[in-house]
């Protein structure tokens, strides 16, 4: 029997801008290096917002600044350092972004932190770390930017970086799989509350978006074996993602509230 190549096998060339996000004001935590940050961070600023990208990574969050502001001459591109782990530091980005880019419309919960280890062999320090950038973390960032909403006189957006772990289970990823399955759980309670103030609260869940640090941190075997399942016979390109979180974040999806989008072929 042959087997079967889809023609969507092969990545596409990047959709254009649109224009989805002109004049906004867009926040991204951990947008250093080569990620979905980074690339919704660029792809924000290729649908015309104004981005400020944040990053634990000084060095490389400048970097990735840098790179933006001269990709876009024409936008507003800044940055803060802020580490998802201490609550000072997330208050001062929420606080640092609005002053900087003169409000805040939309900000994009990245910062999560992975890593294989199987249970029997996990220690309590490996456990809270994960859950605390990953769940915690994103937990800090969207009670910040809902107390910014709350005082402010216009609506806003979060869109949070959930995974398929959240629902599929994978040996070696229980630390993982438990905080994206707590961010999802977040993003739909906090949704609900978010409608009090004008805010709309959504997620993606990716399967496998191959990058430069995702490839630190599993091995490519397994990153082959996970895309060889996925219905196109391949792992997402980061713009891709981006591309779906740009949507959420923009006024095509403003009936659109707590809800995660599956970037994926394998909800469970």
């Amino acid at each position: 029997m042959t087997e079967r190549t889809s023609p969507l096998a092969v990545v596409p060339e990047e959709t254009p801008g649109h224009g989805l996000l002109k004049g906004k004001k867009v926040v991204v935590t951990a947008a250093a290096g080569t990620g979905i940050g980074f690339s919704a961070a660029r792809r924000a600023a290729l649908e015309g917002a104004d981005v400020l990208v944040s990053d634990f990574h000084e060095r490389r969050m400048n970097e990735a600044r840098d790179a933006l502001a001269a990709e876009f001459p024409d936008q507003q591109i800044e940055a803060l350092t802020c580490n998802v782990q201490s609550t000072a530091d997330v208050d001062a980005l929420i606080s640092g972004a609005a002053e900087k880019l003169g409000r805040i419309d939309v900000l994009i919960n990245n910062a999560g932190l992975g890593g294989e280890t199987e249970l029997v062999d996990m220690t309590d320090e490996d456990w809270d770390r994960v859950l605390d950038i990953t769940l915690n973390g994103t937990f800090r960032a969207t009670r910040a930017a809902l107390r910014y909403f709350r005082d402010v006189p216009h609506n806003g957006v979060i869109v949070n970086n959930a995974s398929v772990l959240g629902w599929r289970a994978q040996r070696a990823q229980a630390h993982y799989a438990a905080a994206k399955a707590g961010v999802m759980a977040l993003t739909r309670c906090s949704a609900i509350e978010g409608a009090d103030f004008g805010v709309r609260i959504n997620a993606i869940a990716p399967s496998i978006a191959r990058h430069k640090f995702l490839e630190k941190s599993a091995s490519a075997e397994l990153l082959d074996e996970l895309a060889a399942k996925e219905a196109f016979g391949r792992a997402a390109d980061v713009w891709e993602v981006a591309a779906t979180i740009a949507m959420l974040a923009s006024d095509y999806t403003t009936y659109l509230t707590g809800e995660v989008i599956s970037i994926s072929s394998q909800r469970a």
